[in-house]
């Protein structure tokens, strides 16, 4: 992760209020998205990959909500 001066907020694990504060570089974006598809059993192909790194391109705000609904849907579909 970056040296960021401010709190980086996790995933949410609930529903988004307000927009995730912080700053993630594309790698940790990725990471976070990829581990959040992991953890919900998805299989991703090549084009879903590339999709993933697409994503990890934009603001943290917009990828910690994405990830945070795969993680949302995983926890609801375990239930």
């Amino acid at each position: 992760m970056s040296d960021y001066p401010y709190p980086i907020d996790p995933v949410p694990a609930g529903p988004v209020d307000r927009s995730p504060r912080g700053f993630r570089d594309d790698d940790d974006s990725r990471a976070a998205l990829l581990a959040e598809l992991e953890a919900a059993g998805v299989e991703l192909g090549e084009y879903d990959r590339r999709i993933v790194d697409w994503l990890a391109g934009w603001e943290w705000s917009t990828v910690a909500t994405i990830a945070s609904w795969i993680k949302r849907a995983q926890q609801e579909a375990s239930r």
